[in-house]
């Protein structure tokens, strides 16, 4: 019985520091301010309200190592059922620059496309809109995008 308590705790142990692990991983390498995503737009309201919506303190939820604004009590609750269905493809950065180029480029949150289920988030500033380079070429930008996000966010 003592070996298999050991066994038990050391079990949970690892458990427990590769879980930090990962969330340290997260914390490195998603685009956060403070530990907020999305520049505390809420990633429900773009799959729910099909735009983007600025999220408040009030209603929000820390999940492994990042927090999300909601702009309501129904989006916090519908994201706290499944976060990963809602949070953005590539740790929230650019979904060209991560295809293109494999860096992480910051994000105009008004600027998105939802594909296949998955929120995708597009820099656009001073008459460059990558949304629209993306366009142009999805499927190779993703597929690219996949690989250098894989890559990026294991380092």
């Amino acid at each position: 019985m003592k070996h298999l308590i050991t066994a038990i705790a050391l079990l949970l142990i690892q458990v427990s520091s590769s879980h930090a692990q990962e969330t340290a991983l997260r914390v490195k390498h998603f685009n956060l301010h403070d530990r907020v995503a999305i520049q505390g737009y809420d990633p429900v309201a773009y799959f729910k309200q099909n735009k983007a919506e600025k999220g408040s303190k009030d209603l929000a939820v820390f999940y492994q190592g990042a927090t999300y604004y909601f702009s309501s009590a129904a989006n916090k609750d519908e994201f706290k059922k499944n976060p990963a269905l809602y949070e953005p493809q590539y740790g929230g950065w650019c979904a060209y620059a991560m295809g293109s180029k494999g860096e992480k480029v910051s994000i105009n949150p008004s600027t998105f496309k939802i594909t296949n289920g998955k929120l995708y988030l597009f820099y656009n500033k001073l008459f460059n809109n990558t949304l629209t380079d993306w366009n142009k070429e999805e499927a190779g930008l993703r597929s690219k995008a996949d690989d250098n996000w894989t890559k990026i966010s294991k380092q």
